[in-house]
């Protein structure tokens, strides 16, 4: 089957690291069944793999992809939830020690055929178009765990969202305004908060700069390039809720701010299965849709990884199936 896969990582050249071509039908253990992928969208993890992180050697070749949607072997539509704990687990997935992502240990979803546990499908429904359905399982799962489950926010209240075109940003853009909350955002380029405006956000500033007041919340992806603006952009008691770090791990820590203005900084990872149902059921009763950057017929898959590895994003790169 035709798939998207790293053979060898390549921290310093990620790009020349993805391979396109057939890979082996995927295995299928007990309590597990396979999904005809329809659609599958572009993370930032699946660069991540490119370079290594996360994926040692040994492990490839691995087929890309955490997150989509498609058909199951008994004829259903599906939504697939990507986070894959151990056989023994229960209550939430993302505290699983042992849990892993597809990609990570599992063979992903940029391929014809992915295999999957039976209880990391959801059934999908009909108002969702398959890449629509195919960007909730991380960026829209994550945005959905970072405002509603870790931050504490209220209607009325102001979350600052650091990145304005991102997956994870733009989906909190349209959680967030679904919800109550006034949504800021930062973004590089004037095109990117323009485009952060017409989703929803309630205003959008430079990077960095100076905000007329400060925020009760900032959801925090980019992680050095701006973890200083998100303590100064908090008010007294405030909350960062992190779930990345795209420009870095090792941010200057400003303790001091942290603890005399008690400010939490939360991490938050994925989402549940639970958690995953909620999104698409707030989806399907608000009437919000993920925003489609591009759809990228899998064996162009080249181009979507190029575009998210310059920065030229406005929305979810989605590959379907051709």
């Amino acid at each position: 089957m035709f798939a998207a896969y790293v053979a060898k990582p390549n921290p310093d050249d990620p790009l020349a690291a993805l391979e396109l071509g057939d890979r082996p039908e995927p295995e299928v253990p007990a309590g597990w069944t396979t999904v005809a992928v329809r659609a599958a969208s572009l993370n930032h993890h699946d660069l991540f793999s490119l370079r290594g992180v996360g994926l040692p050697a040994e492990r490839c070749p691995m087929i890309l992809g955490c997150d989509g949607s498609g058909v199951d072997a008994d004829g259903n539509e599906v939504i697939i939830h990507g986070v894959i704990a151990s056989p023994d687990w229960s209550g939430d997935e993302t505290l699983d020690p042992k849990r892993s992502l597809l990609s990570e240990r599992y063979q992903g979803t940029f391929a014809e055929k992915v295999a999957i546990p039976r209880r990391n499908l959801l059934p999908k429904p009909a108002e969702l178009s398959f890449t629509e359905a195919a960007c909730l399982g991380v960026a829209w799962l994550t945005a959905y765990r970072m405002l509603f489950v870790k931050s504490g926010l209220r209607p009325g209240q102001t979350v600052l969202i650091q990145g304005a075109s991102g997956g994870v940003a733009t989906a909190a853009i349209a959680l967030g305004r679904a919800a109550g909350f006034r949504v800021w955002v930062t973004g590089r380029s004037e095109a990117k908060r323009a485009a952060a405006l017409s989703l929803g956000a309630h205003a959008a500033f430079e990077s960095g700069a100076r905000l007329p007041e400060r925020v009760d919340a900032v959801l925090e992806t980019v992680g050095e390039a701006t973890w200083d603006h998100s303590l100064k952009a908090l008010r007294p008691g405030g909350t960062i809720v992190i779930c990345g770090a795209t420009t870095g791990p090792n941010p200057p820590a400003a303790l001091n701010r942290v603890f005399f203005l008690q400010l939490s900084v939360v991490g938050s990872t994925m989402g549940t299965r639970d958690e995953l149902a909620a999104l698409a059921s707030m989806l399907v009763s608000t009437g919000i849709r993920p925003t489609i950057g591009a759809e990228v017929p899998l064996p162009a898959a080249a181009e979507g990884f190029a575009a998210m590895d310059a920065g030229d994003t406005a929305g979810k790169i989605v590959f379907v199936a051709s």
